[in-house]
C-alpha cells in the first residue's frame, strides 16, 4: 500500500511569514488593520485545518476498511493508528481549551475564540499561560515534548522526521532586544495581544494535525497496497500554502492516494485536463478573496475500464504586507539620519527595495536610514519587494517631517567620582567647577534623538552692588577672559545669568537658546 503525502516545508513558509508580521505588530502599537489580519490568518489557518483533519479521517478509514476485510494484516496497523488519532486529539482538545480560557480572561465568560472582542488585549494570554499560579505552559511546552517523541517514532524517514521535530520544537527562543533565550512559552504568550496568542495555538493545532497526517500516511504506506487499491480510492488536493499574496503563485498538487505507480491518472480542472503527468496545479493570482475549484481524476484499469474520482478545494488571496517603522519614534526630522527598520513577510532581505520621496533612503545590510530633506512636507517610503521574479510593490508608507527640536544649553563637567554630567542651571553649582569648565554646550540627550548641537555665542549677565546688570560676551563657545574674572569675584550663593544663547544644529539652522540661572555655590 502506498500513499502520497505532503512534507509541507512551503506550507511552513507560510507558517515563518505570521511570526514575522507578528515580531513586526510588536514593535508598533497595535492597529485594527494588523488586528484584522491576524483574524484573516486564523480563519484561513481554521479552513486548512479542517481539511487536514478531513485527510487524516480518510486514511484512517481506509485503514479501517482494510482490516475489516483482512484483520490478519490491518489489525495491528489499525490499533497503531488509532493510539496516534487518540493522542492527537487529546492535544488538540488541550489546545483549544487554552484558547477558550485565554478569550474568557479577556471578553468574560461568554468569550469565543471565534468571536473576539478584545482582540489587543495584551495580559490575557501572559496571565492564562504563564501566571506562576498555573504554569499551564509549562505544561503545555511538555506534553508538546512527549507528543512530539511519541509521534517520531512512527516515522522511520529521518528527513520526515527531523520536519515534524522542526515545526514541533519548544526549544529556548532568542528574541531581538533580549540578551538570553527565553523559554519557548514565554516567547509565544508574554505580551501578546489576544487575537495573536489565538492564532498562534491554531497554528499549533495545524502543526499537531500535519504531525498525525505524516504518522498515518507512513502506517498506511507499511500495509500492503494492493488490497486497499482494490478497495477504495480517494482523490486529495494538496497545496503548497493556502494563503497567497497578490501577485504570488498557488501551488496545489493533485493526486490520488494508494495510486498504482504505472498507471498514473489524469487529472482535470474544469472540464480541461491538467497537462502534466504530476498533478501540479498552478496559477498565477490577480485579486484578493476567497476561490475554489473541482475537478476530477480519471483512472485507468486493467480491464480497460475507468472511474473518475472527484476533488474540490480553495486557496485565500491576501494583501501584499509590509511593515516600515522608524526605529526612534512616528516622525522623521529633517536635517539627521533617522534609523527605518523595513521588512516584508515571507521575502528575504536582499529582494526587498525600496525608495523616499522628500529626502534619501539609503540601506546598509538589512538596515535603513531615511534623511527627509524639507520640513513641513511628507516623506513618502515605497517598498517592492522581488516575487516570482516580479517587482511587486508592497507598501507606501507615509512620515510626517518635522525640523528638529530646541536643545538644551549644559556646562559640562566631571563628578567627584570622575563621571562626566551635565550643569543645566537653576540649583547650587560648585565655584570649582565653574573655574573649570571651558564654556557653554548644548544638545538634545533626551535618549532618543542624543544630537549635539554647536554653540555659536552667548552672553553672561552679572549684578554689581547697586543691581545694575553688566553683560559679557563670550569668546564663541568659550568662556571669555572677562567672563572668568567675573566668576573669580562671585561669593558664595550669588547668581548669574547666561542668555542670548546661538547654536546650529546638524540641520543646519540657527536657534537662540532659553536662558539658564547659575547659582554659585
Amino acid at each position: 500500500m502506498g500513499a502520497n503525502t505532503n512534507r509541507l516545508s512551503p506550507r511552513q513558509k507560510m507558517i515563518n511569514l505570521m511570526y514575522i508580521v507578528l515580531t513586526a505588530m510588536l514593535a508598533l502599537n497595535v492597529s485594527s488593520d494588523v488586528l484584522d489580519g491576524f483574524t484573516q490568518v486564523h480563519d484561513g489557518l481554521t479552513r486548512s485545518n479542517d481539511n487536514v483533519g478531513r485527510r487524516n479521517e480518510a486514511i484512517y478509514r481506509q485503514l479501517e476498511a482494510f482490516s475489516a476485510t483482512n484483520p490478519d494484516k490491518g489489525a495491528a496497523w489499525l490499533e497503531k493508528a488509532g493510539q496516534v488519532r487518540i493522542a492527537t486529539a487529546d492535544m488538540l482538545a488541550l489546545v483549544d481549551s487554552l484558547k477558550f480560557e485565554i478569550v474568557r480572561k479577556a471578553d468574560g465568560d461568554d468569550g469565543d475564540p471565534a468571536n473576539i472582542i478584545n482582540r489587543d488585549d495584551l495580559e490575557a494570554a501572559a496571565v492564562v499561560m504563564l501566571s506562576p499560579g498555573n504554569l499551564r505552559g509549562e505544561r503545555l511546552r511538555k506534553r508538546l515534548e512527549t507528543y512530539r517523541t511519541y509521534i517520531g517514532n512512527f516515522i522511520p524517514d529521518s528527513a520526515k522526521r527531523a520536519n515534524i521535530a522542526e515545526i514541533l520544537s519548544t526549544a529556548p527562543v532568542n528574541r531581538k532586544g533580549t540578551l538570553t533565550p527565553q523559554l519557548w512559552e514565554e516567547a509565544k504568550f508574554d505580551q501578546q495581544p489576544v487575537v495573536a496568542a489565538v492564532t498562534l495555538l491554531t497554528k499549533l493545532q495545524s502543526d499537531l494535525l500535519y504531525a498525525e497526517g505524516e504518522a498515518l500516511a507512513t502506517i498506511y504506506s507499511q500495509v500492503d497496497a494492493g488490497d486497499v487499491r482494490v478497495n477504495e480510492l480517494n482523490a486529495y488536493v494538496m497545496p503548497q500554502s493556502r494563503m497567497v499574496m497578490r501577485g504570488g503563485k498557488y501551488s496545489a498538487n493533485i493526486v490520488l492516494a494508494a495510486v498504482d505507480t504505472t498507471a498514473r491518472p489524469v487529472v482535470y480542472i474544469g472540464g480541461k485536463p491538467l497537462g502534466n503527468d504530476r498533478g501540479l496545479y498552478e496559477l498565477t493570482t490577480g485579486s484578493t478573496g476567497t476561490f475554489s475549484y473541482n475537478g476530477y481524476l480519471e483512472v485507468a484499469h486493467g480491464d480497460g475500464t475507468t472511474t473518475r474520482h472527484p476533488f474540490e478545494s480553495s486557496y485565500t488571496v491576501i494583501e501584499p504586507m509590509a511593515t516600515v517603522s522608524a526605529t526612534m519614534m512616528n516622525v522623521l526630522y529633517a536635517g539627521i539620519d533617522n534609523p527605518v527598520g523595513i521588512s516584508v513577510p515571507g521575502v528575504a532581505m536582499n529582494d526587498i527595495s525600496a525608495s523616499m520621496a522628500n529626502g534619501s533612503l539609503t540601506r546598509s545590510g538589512d538596515h535603513w536610514v531615511a534623511r527627509p530633506a524639507a520640513v513641513g512636507k511628507d516623506a513618502v517610503i515605497t517598498v517592492t519587494a522581488n516575487m516570482d521574479g516580479r517587482q511587486v510593490q508592497v507598501a507606501q508608507t507615509t512620515f510626517r517631517v518635522r525640523k528638529l527640536p530646541d536643545p538644551t544649553p549644559f556646562i559640562a563637567f566631571t563628578d567627584a567620582s570622575g563621571n562626566p554630567d551635565h550643569y543645566r542651571g537653576g540649583k547650587p553649582f560648585a565655584k570649582t567647577l565653574l573655574l573649570k569648565a571651558p564654556g557653554l554646550e548644548a544638545a538634545i540627550d533626551d535618549g532618543l534623538l542624543d544630537t549635539p548641537f554647536k554653540v555659536v555665542s552667548f552672553e553672561t549677565v552679572f549684578f554689581d552692588s547697586m543691581g545694575n546688570a553688566i553683560p559679557e560676551v563670550s569668546d564663541g563657545a568659550k568662556f571669555s577672559q572677562r567672563q572668568r574674572q567675573s566668576f573669580q569675584r562671585l561669593q558664595r550663593g550669588k547668581r548669574f545669568y547666561i542668555s542670548r544663547i546661538k547654536a546650529i544644529g546638524p540641520d543646519g539652522l540657527t536657534r537662540e537658546l532659553s536662558p539658564m540661572e547659575v547659582i554659585v555655590n
